[in-house]
This record gives structure tokens, C-alpha cells and sequence, in this order.
């Protein structure tokens, strides 16, 4: 079907009074190449440029809907955590900043947690969204990661966290810090139990997400050219006074210098998660 039939088509849908299509959501301007992507034919194509294969950024209910079988996802409840702990204000108060991006993205904060199967294999997601202030790292990430991780144990199933942030999040100080270490003692929970922790790494993760859970996977995975980086790549080239390789800090010179284990097309994705969850679970089923 070409793009003319696409436009005719949904024009064509239009109810008076309802809802209408306008340049604005009709069309997607790809951030890889330039190029003009049809909104529905995106969608279709799991965000994934049909031109040049970008990996559009997307939230955690679109991960949801892809990777766990029909009927099976059970988004959890987002867990409690203190709001503004620091009364902090910067150009704007922290409470109005969370009002904007809960209003813009339907969520209560940066991570989500469902339990679901894939190909019939159990297992519990957690995803960041970088939709929200950055997929920055507070109490309520620390919180709702935990959860997942508390889930994954009761259900007996592999976390799989996809990561998506900025770094900690400046508004809650060294609270936000703290979520670091909360994340890995809740990691060698996982592994007390015998249950797998697989990271997929998706664009972009740095700062204090990189430096907890984003690199402690027993399988390391990414999608295709995310940006992967601890700070930013001005800041190492003042420090080291040299000029980095022009893909420095990307998925596959990670792959390349041994830092990952794999990068997987969003296509594949769900595939590959199946095989390496049945894989790690029949393993541990057989060692025990």
C-alpha cells in the first residue's frame, strides 16, 4: 500500500465530532534520517524507521504490548514513595515539574513494572521511560525496581529490565543517589534465589543508571546505535585532551570491546528474550 492510500485511508475514517488526524500526528519526522514515516506504518513497524532501521524511543505499556503474549501482562501498581522530599526549586518547584510529565505520559513516575509470559516462559519487566523528566533515577525508580525485583522472586521468573535515562534525578539529591546501592543489594536478591536479572539497553542510559543496575546483568543485551555512556563525551575529551572514535559510546563499540553480550533488532527481540530465558531457567531447573 503506498503512502497516498495510507493518507486517503485515515482521512477517509473521519467521524464528525470525533477526534481528528492533523499533520501533527499524521506524520513522523525520523530522528536517524530525516525522513517522513507515516505514523501508522511506524507503529506497525515496532517504531523502528522503515528507511534506516532508528530505533524510536518508546514507553513501557508499547514494550509491554510486544514482548508478552496476548492476555498475559499484568501491569503492577507503581509503589509509594515520598514526593519532593527536599522541597526543591530550580526554574520551575520539583512538585510542578511531576505534575507536567505525570500529565504528559499517564504515569506516576520513570519505571514500570508488569509480570506476563513470553512464548509461555514467566517473567516480570521493568521498564524505564525516558518520556518521563528524562527517565531520571529517584525514590520512586529505586522503589518501583525493588518491586520488580520482589515480584520476579514470589513468581519464581527472570527480571528483565529495560533501561532508558538520563542519570539520577538533581531535584532529590542524595536520595537519588542512594537508589544505587538499594538496586544492586536488590540484584543479589535475585541471585540469592537462583533467578536470572537480564539487561536490555536502550537509548539513551548514562549517569548514575549506567553505573547501578544498567551494567549488572547476567546477560547483557542492547538495541541497535543507543547511546550508552557514564558522562558525556565532551566532558572525557577535555579530561583525556584526545579525540574519541566517532562511535564511541554506542551499542556496538560496547559489543566490540567485550562490554555486552549482544544487539538485538526490536523485530527479534521477543525471540531472543525466549530463548535466553528458557536457556538460563532450564539451566537452573537442571542444577537444582
Amino acid at each position: 500500500m503506498s503512502w497516498l492510500s495510507n493518507v486517503r485511508n485515515a482521512l477517509s475514517g473521519i467521524v464528525p465530532g470525533a477526534k481528528q488526524q492533523t499533520t501533527d500526528n499524521l506524520w513522523h519526522k525520523c530522528k536517524g534520517c530525516g525522513t517522513m514515516v507515516f505514523a501508522k506504518e511506524l507503529e506497525e513497524n515496532l517504531h523502528v524507521c522503515p528507511t534506516c532501521d532508528h530505533h524510536e524511543r518508546i514507553g513501557p505499556r508499547e514494550r509491554f504490548a510486544y514482548l508478552l503474549d496476548e492476555g498475559s501482562a499484568e501491569v503492577l501498581p507503581a509503589p509509594k514513595a515520598v514526593e519532593d522530599p527536599l522541597k526543591f526549586r530550580d526554574s520551575k518547584r520539583y512538585a510542578d515539574r511531576l505534575k507536567a510529565a505525570r500529565t504528559g505520559t499517564g504515569e506516576q513516575d520513570a519505571f514500570l513494572n508488569a509480570r506476563g509470559t513470553i512464548h509461555g516462559h514467566r517473567v516480570v519487566i521493568g521498564v524505564q521511560d525516558f518520556a518521563f523528566m528524562g527517565g531520571s533515577m529517584g525514590q520512586a525508580v529505586g522503589e518501583a525496581f525493588i518491586q520488580g525485583v520482589e515480584a520476579a522472586i514470589r513468581d519464581k521468573a527472570p527480571f528483565v529490565v529495560f533501561t532508558a535515562s538520563g542519570g539520577a534525578r538533581m531535584q532529590e539529591g542524595i536520595l537519588s543517589l542512594m537508589q544505587m546501592p538499594r538496586s544492586t543489594v536488590a540484584i543479589q536478591m535475585l541471585h540469592d534465589a537462583g533467578l536470572p536479572y537480564i539487561v536490555v539497553l536502550t537509548d539513551p542510559t548514562s549517569g548514575g543508571v549506567m553505573a547501578a543496575y544498567a551494567m549488572l546483568g547476567d546477560v547483557q543485551i542492547a538495541e541497535p546505535k543507543a547511546t550508552l555512556a557514564f558522562t558525556g563525551r565532551r566532558v572525557i575529551e577535555n579530561t583525556i585532551r584526545e579525540k574519541l572514535p566517532d562511535d564511541f559510546q554506542t551499542s556496538e563499540y560496547y559489543l566490540e570491546h567485550g562490554m555486552i553480550d549482544m544487539i538485538v533488532h526490536r523485530r527479534d527481540l521477543r525471540e531472543r528474550l525466549a530463548t535466553v530465558i528458557g536457556y538460563l531457567c532450564g539451566a537452573r531447573k537442571a542444577a537444582a
